[in-house]
């Protein structure tokens, strides 16, 4: 009864001994003969000599006990054998020249953790955008994303509390922060869906002027609010204005205030709220946002791949780019100087 154990032992013992007697260098060397079907292309294509490149095939075939390769004068043919055996050699060589690039990364600190801070404003849409182009293109850093208020954030970045900020565009950097103002989102309104205004694709300022504005509180949310009053100013409309009761930034139960009839958005505060119409204001007004950053504290190269791939990787659908983004076309841009980033104080 145990003669089935022991001959399943045994096989696996001389299997195990096999494939440690494999060399890495004898995979390279049949690869190479076998992707090339000639020996002396594939020893320059090593850069060895034919005859070493030989002697390591030899001992490939000695160590699994069976011919890889068929050999005449004029040409080398891969055999049975030979065809199973490429494809895992391959599989293999692929995974060994990803170890060696990850340690030599990780040895380097280009890969690693980077703490990223984000204003809430663009926690819904910009940094979920930024996490799926870091987890295509830079799989070996992990983002660590913190939501702040952007006083806090500017702490943060400043003191090396976070690696990485995005902010309003407006914000003004601390002492030793250096920043690139690289994309925009395009100012929104929300209407009731029974307004008349509603059932139009796109409104103007214009239209809205003769509609009681709701502006956030001057108290909690003083640059919000101020921040409103000068796109009003730069729109060239002075709507009657109701201060908005909501405590958060989205104010989400506006529409409950009978005598409000419209607030100003973005895609990032704009949450699903039944009877709520959202629509684009012509001409477009932008909100701004940058990435800051301390080169003094933020010192691994990890931290500095994320502001490379941040400022090359595209901008959100409906975004656009900035001249702080390294693929910026001024064509597509409708920038103003006024920033009305939501950017509320504590």
């Amino acid at each position: 009864m145990a003669i089935f154990p022991r001959t399943h032992s045994l096989r696996r013992s001389i299997i195990s001994r096999t494939v440690l007697r494999v060399e890495f260098r004898q995979l390279e060397a049949f690869v190479a003969v076998a992707t090339e079907l000639h020996f002396g292309r594939a020893a320059d294509k090593l850069g060895m000599a034919q005859p070493t490149l030989s002697e390591l095939v030899r001992r490939l075939e000695r160590e699994m006990g069976t011919s890889l390769l068929a050999r005449t004068t004029r040409r080398v043919a891969l055999t049975g054998a030979g065809s199973e055996l490429l494809e895992r050699a391959e599989a293999i060589i692929d995974c060994a020249s990803e170890a060696i690039l990850a340690v030599r990364r990780v040895a380097n600190e280009e890969a690693g953790i980077v703490r990223l801070g984000v204003i809430p404003a663009v926690a819904p849409v910009l940094a979920p955008h930024v996490a799926e182009a870091v987890r295509r293109h830079a799989p070996d850093i992990t983002l660590d994303v913190r939501k702040m208020w952007p006083p806090d954030l500017l702490r943060a970045v400043a003191d090396g509390t976070v690696d990485v900020a995005i902010n309003c565009g407006s914000v003004v950097d601390p002492p030793g922060v250096v920043s690139e103002v690289f994309c925009g989102e395009g100012v929104l309104v929300a209407l009731r869906t029974s307004h008349q205004l509603a059932e139009r694709d796109r409104v103007s300022w214009v239209d809205l002027g003769r509609e009681s504005f709701g502006i956030p509180s001057a108290t909690l949310f003083p640059d919000w609010s101020a921040a409103q009053r000068r796109v009003l100013d730069h729109a060239g409309i002075c709507p009657p204005i109701v201060e908005l009761e909501a405590t958060d930034l989205a104010a989400a139960d506006w529409p409950r205030q009978s005598q409000v009839d419209w607030i100003m958005s973005s895609a990032g505060l704009i949450g699903t709220n039944d009877g709520v119409t959202v629509l684009p204001v012509s001409p477009t007004r932008l909100l701004l946002y940058k990435l800051q950053w301390n080169p003094a504290r933020a010192q691994t190269s990890a931290a500095a791949r994320f502001v490379q791939l941040v400022l090359t990787v595209a901008v959100p659908p409906n975004w656009v780019t900035q001249p702080g983004h390294l693929r910026f076309d001024a064509a597509d841009s409708t920038a103003f100087q006024e920033d009305p980033c939501p950017v509320p104080q504590t």
